[in-house]
């Protein structure tokens, strides 16, 4: 089918089911581990620009980074590039997976969401 960029963690089991959703449809995946080369700030941008969110989609705010941060009183004080500046300085930040063709990026794992997206 396609070459999708997949920014994952390997031990995130949502994750695991992105991926593995993907290739039983056969699309060919370049995998990036989220944690260890969260994406640059400027590619960062890009995704969010791409995928037609607000910004605030892309952060994991069930995790224990974006509390121990106390981020949720703190994200509106910031703007833009300081948000995507932090994403990108901790990928445990970032919701993940994060899918994308070069045009098309998803956020997080929702079946019907693949089928539609990249079905």
């Amino acid at each position: 089918m396609s070459k999708l960029e997949v920014y994952q963690y390997p031990k995130c089991g949502t994750c695991r089911n992105a991926v593995k959703w993907l290739q039983a449809h056969g699309h060919e995946l370049t995998l990036h581990h989220i944690k260890d080369e969260p994406p640059k700030p400027e590619v960062m941008a890009e995704l969010v620009k791409r995928s037609g969110l607000p910004l605030k989609k892309f952060f994991n705010t069930s995790g224990e980074v974006y509390k121990e941060l106390g981020l949720k009183d703190k994200l509106a004080g910031m703007d833009e590039k300081e948000q995507i500046e932090l994403l990108s300085s901790n990928g445990m930040l970032i919701k993940r997976p994060i899918v994308t063709d070069g045009s098309k990026v998803t956020v997080g794992f929702k079946e019907d969401q693949y089928e539609s997206e990249w079905g």
